[in-house]
């Protein structure tokens, strides 16, 4: 049952991470408006269904005056909200506390803050300021860390899981930038999605393009020409023609059915099918969107 809807403010970000899943970066474009905010909080409304809000990117605090009007309609509309960052505002503790006040006094349930070597390799960083910051302010605040890809025992991995440990998953900017070197799996091993119910998802991110997404870059459809609500209401992994592959066989399916070139091995599932889907954008364009999360 789908109960959350993640916004990507925007893909633009203070960062250019290697292993960021959209390709976010200083010059990526698609932002949203306020108006469009407010449009799919309507939708979300209609669905019935969704208990949480999360803004997130990219970096939603570089649009700090359209996040926090975001936040407080979500939270007028009964919606518990969350947001991640890279605490990137918090020069200080005392200026991280500026930004971070008006959000205590809306009242929110979640701020993730990324805090790991992708982000800063500094004892002090902003991100350690800004969670300090937050907890002055009793905000419900949690770190995110992801490390560098390290190579696991093989014994220690049931048949078809990553023997590279450390967090990162292998799609987006992680395929073009980690992936040299490590150990890989033979690509008729991946049979199923590991990190996502694709039948029944129980959250999608959207995109300032409209694009509603099952996993980055795996798109429900368009919620700018079809009504988020009714795009819920219709889905059914059956009949959609990448879902339904991947819930039925995972990435190594994909593969089988559309006879694409690919390689003996990869690194994890996340790999083989970010590759496969990708060879497969031009053939369907609404549902492997948008490009730039396939670094294009």
């Amino acid at each position: 049952m789908l109960t959350g809807i993640h916004f990507l403010l925007t893909y633009r970000c203070t960062y250019e991470c290697d292993h960021c899943f959209v390709y976010s970066s200083p010059r990526a474009e698609g932002t949203f408006t306020l108006k469009q905010v407010s449009q799919v909080l309507d939708e979300a409304r209609k669905i019935g269904t969704i208990k949480s809000i999360y803004y997130e990117g990219g970096e939603p605090f570089l649009l700090y005056p359209v996040l926090i009007e975001a936040v407080r309609l979500a939270r007028q509309a009964g919606f518990q909200v969350g947001i991640v960052t890279n605490g990137h505002f918090a020069t200080s503790e005392e200026d991280a506390a500026l930004w971070l006040k008006p959000l205590a006094e809306i009242g929110i349930a979640d701020l993730s803050i990324s805090d790991d070597g992708f982000h800063s390799d500094a004892v002090e960083s902003p991100a350690k300021r800004a969670i300090r910051a937050a907890r002055e302010l009793h905000l419900p605040v949690d770190s995110i860390c992801i490390d560098a890809p390290t190579v696991e025992s093989k014994s220690a991995r049931e048949k078809g899981e990553p023997i590279v440990g450390g967090g990162v998953r292998f799609r987006g900017r992680a395929v073009e930038k980690l992936t040299q070197g490590l150990p890989r799996i033979h690509w008729q091993e991946f049979t199923e999605c590991p990190h996502e119910d694709l039948s029944d998802p129980g959250r999608v991110h959207m995109d300032a393009y409209g694009n509603v997404q099952l996993c980055q870059g795996l798109c429900m459809g368009d919620a700018w020409q079809t009504p988020l609500s009714t795009l819920v209401k219709n889905y059914d992994v059956a009949s959609h023609p990448i879902a339904g592959l991947l819930a039925s066989g995972g990435p190594a399916l994909l593969v089988k059915e559309f006879n694409l070139a690919h390689e003996d091995s990869y690194v994890d599932a996340c790999h083989l099918c970010y590759s496969a889907r990708k060879a497969l954008m031009n053939r369907f364009p609404e549902f492997l969107a948008p490009k730039q999360v396939y670094g294009i």
